[in-house]
């Protein structure tokens, strides 16, 4: 792409300093037009090393109300990060609806290195590509802004600018060591980034190029591109996005009407099972931390069925500085203002930790399918975008163990009863308890399609008959267990 790239004609100075003059009012307009429409702008400056992106990010935020615009310099990652999934540290900064977000570096600069220092090849290459194009996907379908910006200059440009910065103590601290080999391995680099940005060059989140030789033409070019992308963005902001076909392989699962409720453990059956399982869970944490192997268990069902007693029981067996029971509730109005999974991605565990999810992502396609809290178009595209989130999550190494919790409604009712006539237990009644289990069966049509949808081989659902709270305790741990050491063998 960079190869076969021609710059545009260079203005002359005059016409230049009076398009930046107009630029510049006119991205003061545009950000409280953004802000207005709650649109979502996350802008990507990658490039050569002192190709001058800081410094022409600093002229360009000079025009913009700092309350609602954020930079983030992304260095070498920290230790947390490389603990965490690739993507991670980028979902994480991403910015809440009419708020800008300015990443200095990023995910180019990330592969980029990966690839000349690592030897970053083949299927995995081809892997960490996909997963970026899913990301940027994801985040344009939920109405992001998302703009790339690649500053070019040539290498004696880039050599030229170097010696400058090195000459003076002042500025010295600028070039980096990788500044350095960049320069000195140019046409290396040259070749992984033409590659990358041909790689991932989308109609929905286009590679920008900016001749960055002269800094005040690269600031026009940079102010210009933003106006047009924010000016598209805010008429497409109503328009509905495609449904994707689903890709992942999936496995067929049945209807909850179908599965039989009627198995029984026995108390003391009950009590050998459970501490054996506890006592083996104990054993494999260990070697989960050892070698450092996140696992993720995630629980769904009806209210009364038992999550809380079956999460006690696989929580019981784990070393407490090892995991974290992470109970979602409705989203706060930061978490509502960005995409429907960074509350997730933020709750990530580190590599060798459990996080338990009491109630997960799933409310988009239940919850807040059923009470209008989000469009259609919203639910109807979160399956694909939940299959692509736990593929991220298995190929970074994780064990996903996600759980329905299946009681029938017989069952459902007398433990709302013995609830609501126990003081002890009242607590865990609730009116909206009541509510949602007069839509029972729209409930029931909706977690059939979302276990059909996203049943897949690489996160299965596993239904856990909770008629019987012990059974299903038991049968939880086991699948927990199992999933733990088919991951430890690999």
């Amino acid at each position: 792409m960079i190869e076969n790239w021609v710059s545009a004609n260079r203005p002359t100075d005059e016409e230049i300093e009076a398009r930046l003059e107009k630029a510049r009012y006119q991205l003061f307009e545009r950000q409280i037009k953004v802000k207005e429409g709650k649109v979502p702008v996350m802008i990507l400056l990658e490039g050569w090393g002192a190709a001058g992106k800081g410094s022409i990010l600093g002229k360009v935020i000079k025009n913009m109300d700092p309350r609602f615009f954020r930079v983030d310099t992304m260095g070498v990652p920290t230790e947390e990060e490389l603990r965490k999934p690739f993507l991670y540290k980028y979902f994480k900064r991403i910015p809440e609806n009419g708020r800008f977000a300015f990443l200095d570096g990023g995910w180019v600069d990330e592969v980029a290195m990966q690839c000349l220092h690592e030897d970053l090849e083949g299927e995995q290459y081809h892997n960490t590509i996909e997963s970026i194009k899913r990301f940027e996907r994801t985040l344009t379908d939920n109405g992001y802004l998302l703009m790339k910006f690649f500053f070019h200059i040539s290498e004696k440009e880039q050599t030229k600018r170097i010696e400058k910065l090195l000459d003076s103590k002042n500025t010295a601290w600028r070039v980096s060591e990788e500044d350095k080999w960049q320069n000195r391995h140019y046409d290396r680099y040259f070749k992984v980034y033409d590659r990358y940005l041909n790689d991932t060059n989308q109609s929905y989140a286009p590679w920008y190029i900016i001749d960055g030789e002269d800094k005040k033409w690269a600031e026009l070019q940079l102010l210009e591109y933003l106006l047009q992308g924010i000016d598209t963005a805010l008429m497409n902001r109503d328009n509905v996005v495609p449904i994707l076909q689903n890709v992942f392989p999936l496995e067929r699962m049945p209807r909850l009407r179908e599965i039989p409720l009627d198995m029984e453990m026995p108390e003391e059956e009950y009590r050998e099972e459970l501490e054996a399982c506890q006592k083996k869970l104990r054993s494999l944490h260990n070697k989960l931390y050892r070698k450092k192997v996140p696992v993720i268990i995630a629980y769904e069902g009806w209210d009364a069925a038992g999550k809380g007693g079956n999460i006690k029981r696989i929580a019981g067996a784990l070393d407490p500085r090892g995991y974290e029971v992470i109970p979602i509730a409705s989203p706060e109005p930061h978490e509502k203002n960005r995409h429907f999974l960074w509350r997730f991605w933020t709750r990530l565990p580190k590599t060798g930790h459990v996080a338990i999810f009491d109630r997960t992502w799933y409310g988009r396609v239940m919850v807040e399918r059923l009470e209008g809290f989000c469009s259609k178009n919203d639910w109807q595209r979160a399956y694909n975008e939940i299959n692509e989130f736990e593929k991220e999550l298995t190929e970074w190494g994780a064990v996903v163990v996600k759980f329905w919790v299946q009681i029938d409604k017989d069952t459902q009712l007398a433990r709302f009863t013995e609830r609501q006539n126990t003081p002890e237990k009242q607590w865990k009644i609730t009116d909206e308890d009541w509510r949602n289990r007069e839509k029972w069966d729209l409930y029931e049509e909706a977690v059939d399609e979302m276990i059909e949808k996203t049943s897949t081989t690489y996160a299965p659902w596993v239904i856990l008959e909770s008629n019987d709270k012990k059974y299903a305790r038991i049968k939880a741990m086991k699948t927990v267990i199992a999933a733990i050491e088919a991951a430890l063998e690999k």
